[in-house]
């Protein structure tokens, strides 16, 4: 590791990078990011969940919480957002974290922008950067921070939306490398939620959103933050993935001139990002046909041991989930509602928890570790069915759909952000009106105003 502190190398990077051309496949996946993070807004704008984040907000000002009348501080509006963003778990994913970057970063730079007027050139490598600074981030010491017991987006989000915001800002090395320092103070985010489907996890990517704003706020103010943040011996590393040993070069590494984050995962899927390729199994099986679900005796999935605790175990409450949010994280649930129903939609964690089929089914869903699964460098997929007259019907799935291997192409996510927002409850027409807006938002100061309500 160098002698320069992390935080201090990350600056001189970051300032680098603003020198070097965007390529257009960043520039594409940010305006990308754009389209799904605002249709994953409106989506849930009427969900309760949405509801209580922006009334406990207590300050309102001249910022877009998007599809809501009130405008709110900056800060509001991107606690408001990255809420509304994640709390389906539908939003995007970078492989190998894993984290949900761009539900931090955009609610955070789109606040920004509405607060300083910033456009152009500067708000496009505003995202870049902090987009980059997650996803690099979750690849110093992966599986870590989630076997702690935390939440990488949350903890990692937070820098992620620092280092955006303080390059969108242009600040100097030294307030860059201090906003980092006190973004490490305001990361937080535990992953409970899982034992009994609570909301807490929709709530991270809003909260580090704001978090990165306050951060570059205070430093800007001459506030100053400890330059190891990242790898000091009380530092992120240390308190959120037990450990100072990272390799650092997964961060700063050729940072600026190769963009690991335009290859930002769009999921196709409401839940939990590794559940997504046994889904994809599960489907092809019903697609198959052959048998009747009440006719299964047994179902098998081989898995990686880095998302048992998250997403199998404890296996009987994975099997029975209480409620449609823990459902999300249930590969028992997930896999048992593709082969009764054949797809899987956002009415899979509506009502879905509360299906007899699928729940008869999910109960005969257990799993074997894989010792040679190659999560996380990729997140793969299997369901063997055991039947009832004796024959196994099997699928395999070698890598993420939506991810680097087999992305989404433009015009799905296109088509996803007109559901989300037909959802929602917003017209055709405003629609189109956003989607306009993304074609021309890296030209100049952008305007979201026609966007409230």
């Amino acid at each position: 590791m160098s002698a320069v502190p992390v935080a201090e190398a990350l600056a001189r990077a970051v300032a680098r990078s603003r020198a070097v051309p965007m390529p257009g496949e960043m520039r594409e996946t940010c305006e990308r990011l754009l389209i799904d993070v605002a249709g994953l807004c409106v989506a849930a704008r009427h969900a309760p969940w949405v509801q209580a984040a922006i009334c406990a907000w207590d300050a309102s000002g001249n910022a877009t919480a998007i599809g809501h009348a009130r405008a709110l501080d900056p800060a509001g509006a991107a606690f408001v957002n990255g809420t509304a963003a994640h709390g389906e778990d539908y939003d995007d994913t970078f492989e190998g974290g894993p984290v949900h970057a761009g539900a931090v970063v955009v609610p955070a730079l789109l606040a920004a922008a509405e607060d300083r007027r910033i456009g152009g050139t500067d708000l496009l490598h505003g995202l870049a950067v902090g987009l980059e600074v997650a996803c690099r981030a979750s690849l110093v010491a992966p599986k870590r921070i989630h076997k702690a017991g935390f939440h990488p987006t949350a903890v990692l989000g937070a820098m992620g939306a620092a280092a955006g915001v303080a390059a969108a800002l242009r600040v100097d090395e030294t307030a860059f490398a201090s906003a980092q320092g006190i973004a490490g103070s305001f990361a937080s985010g535990i992953i409970e939620y899982l034992a009994e489907g609570a909301s807490t996890k929709r709530l991270h990517p809003g909260w580090a959103a704001q978090s990165g704003l306050r951060a570059v706020s205070l430093a800007r103010a001459g506030f100053d933050g400890p330059r190891t943040v990242w790898e000091g011996e009380h530092g992120l590393l240390h308190g959120f993935a037990r450990t100072t040993e990272g390799d650092w070069g997964k961060l700063l590494d050729g940072f600026g001139e190769r963009w690991v984050s335009a290859g930002i995962a769009f999921k196709p899927y409401a839940c939990g990002t590794m559940i997504h390729p046994y889904i994809d199994c599960a489907q092809r099986l019903a697609a198959r046909g052959g048998f009747a679900p009440e006719r299964v005796a047994a179902i098998e999935c081989e898995t990686a041991e880095g998302i048992v605790h998250r997403l199998w175990e404890p296996l009987a409450a994975k099997r029975s989930p209480p409620n449609g949010y823990a459902a999300k994280f249930s590969v028992p649930h997930c896999v048992a509602y593709a082969l009764v129903h054949g797809a899987v939609g956002l009415e899979a964690f509506d009502d879905g928890a509360r299906d007899a089929r699928v729940a008869a089914l999910a109960a005969k869903v257990g799993y074997v570790v894989d010792p040679a699964n190659p999560y996380p460098d990729e997140y793969t997929g299997h369901v063997r069915l055991r039947l009832a007259d004796g024959r196994v019907l099997e699928e395999r799935q070698p890598h993420l759909r939506g991810g680097r291997r087999e992305p989404l192409a433009r015009a799905d996510i296109e088509e996803k952000f007109r559901a989300n927002c037909a959802r929602g409850g917003w017209s055709a027409e405003r629609a189109q009106a956003w989607l306009a807006l993304v074609r021309r938002a890296f030209d100049g100061p952008i305007d979201l105003t026609p966007f409230r309500g």
